[in-house]
């Protein structure tokens, strides 16, 4: 005669990989929305507008800045777009992943203070299609974040527009 004992039971490693698995997927679907959240402009493109200049189009963060994934020296990196910066302003660390060199050593003022930096120059600087070739810079030893700060040495030679939550950033004529 056949008893029902019921359904197989899970020993405890089982359940303990079960959990773990789990977490690690929720963790890496996670992230992945922080990072969309933080830059929601990672895949640009480029258009053409009604003048027939090139033109791209950024949307804000939920923080209200304007990041955007580009390139340094065909490297890929993250922009915080900064009218408030003279220059493109480029952590330390990341300036030692992309090879550049320090040149003249000067005193920078920024929002945290006043901090030590270095002119560089940027050979080639993309953003979604918008290129420019020997960008002045600065290497800053004060910035800890991951974000290089697209300031006024690249976006002086260009549009912007801001409309709601898009800012629209085209070449001129």
């Amino acid at each position: 005669m056949k008893t029902n004992a019921g359904p197989p039971t899970l020993s405890k490693p089982v359940i303990t990989l079960i959990w773990i698995a789990l977490l690690g997927v929720t963790t890496v679907l996670f992230n992945g929305l922080l990072d969309d959240i933080n830059n929601p402009n990672k895949e640009l493109t480029i258009t053409l507008n009604d003048a027939g200049n090139k033109e791209v189009i950024l949307e804000r963060n939920r923080y209200g800045h304007y990041v955007a994934s580009g390139e340094i020296n065909n490297q890929p990196v993250e922009f915080l777009l900064d009218t408030g910066a003279t220059l493109v302003a480029i952590p330390e660390h990341i300036a030692q992943q992309l090879n550049l060199k320090k040149g003249q050593a000067f005193q920078s003022q920024t929002a945290n203070g006043t901090s030590q930096s270095y002119a560089t120059t940027i050979e080639r600087l993309t953003l979604g299609g918008i290129v420019m070739t020997n960008v002045p810079a600065s290497i800053s030893s004060g910035m800890e974040f991951d974000e290089i700060l697209l300031g006024m040495s690249f976006l002086k030679h260009l549009h912007l527009t801001q409309q709601g939550k898009q800012l629209t950033i085209s070449v001129p004529d």
